[in-house]
């Protein structure tokens, strides 16, 4: 998806089509999602399927939810993802069942390699596993993986995958700072 070896500078990142596709989603987005009613998650949802997202039932993504690629959004069920979320899904981003993502987060699929000279831009999945939660206004970068039942605290900063299940993140990096009682569901 992404053009390597360009001159960012004067030449585009993305094919032509990925381009006009994200420019059809922006504006779909923009005049038909955004301004939604609150209460009408089966309406965004029909609307991002139709761009080619994969949804499971019960999935509640309020309208000022900013969504990069529909096409690269897989989420399961009973998943809540609040108002001012940005889903920078240059590639794949996979939310899974009974996750809750908190108003402001940030969850980055995409950056720049600072070594090429020409700032390569590079894109890496970031997976969401079940029973997650990510505080308000967290930020989870390119390549991460959130363990199952994992709990990301406000305004932390997550840069690499979290290691153990059930447990509470805190801090600029992330940090486990307690653990949570885990339950099937």
């Amino acid at each position: 998806m992404i053009i390597e070896g360009n001159d960012p500078t004067v030449e585009p990142s993305f094919t032509l089509r990925n381009r006009l596709t994200r420019q059809l989603w922006n504006s779909v987005w923009l005049f038909l999602f955004r301004p939604s009613p609150r209460p009408l998650h089966a309406w965004r949802a029909f609307l991002l399927r139709v761009f080619g997202a994969r949804l499971g039932t019960d999935v509640h993504v309020y309208p000022a939810v900013k969504i990069w690629a529909p096409w690269n959004l897989d989420i399961g069920n009973n998943v809540g993802i609040a108002d001012g979320v940005t889903l920078y899904n240059m590639s794949f981003l996979r939310i899974g069942d009974y996750a809750v993502i908190s108003q402001g987060a940030h969850l980055c699929g995409g950056s720049h390699d600072y070594n090429s000279p020409n700032f390569q831009l590079i894109a890496e999945p970031i997976t969401v596993e079940k029973h997650v939660w990510i505080c308000a206004e967290a930020f989870i970068s390119q390549g991460v993986t959130l363990p199952p039942g994992a709990v990301v605290a406000a305004r932390s900063v997550v840069s690499k995958p979290l290691e153990h299940s059930w447990t509470v993140y805190a801090g600029v990096p992330a940090k486990p700072i307690g653990k949570r009682t885990p339950h099937d569901k």
